[in-house]
């Protein structure tokens, strides 16, 4: 399944959780070596829309707020690395919107 090309991607996700450190769970870390920092947030954003968001959802689970699905692939970085990713999604049954949820290392090479 294909997720919609407008799907939402939070500015304030983006920059202040994914490229943000923080002591539990940090994922600036693997984001930063591949050159996405807060100052180009904007190129994160860009390549998960162009590089992620157009490759195969797989369905994990249902909620009673909605659909959580992944998608698994990679990005060409800034530092010219390819990151192997897994991203997740969620459809809102209230307002039918797709929106970017986190995303971390895949653990596949």
């Amino acid at each position: 399944m294909k997720l919609p090309v407008d799907a939402e991607i939070s500015d304030d996700k983006i920059v202040n959780y994914l490229l943000k450190n923080r002591l539990k769970n940090d994922k600036s870390g693997f984001l930063n070596k591949a050159g996405y920092n807060q100052s180009n947030y904007h190129k994160l954003i860009e390549d998960i829309r162009s590089q992620i968001l157009p490759l195969d959802a797989e369905f994990q689970r249902e909620n009673p707020y909605g659909k959580i699905y992944s998608i698994q692939g990679s990005l060409d970085t800034p530092m010219n690395k390819k990151l192997s990713i897994i991203t997740i999604w969620f459809i809102e049954y209230s307002s039918n919107k797709t929106k970017f949820i986190t995303l971390y290392p895949s653990k596949e090479k």
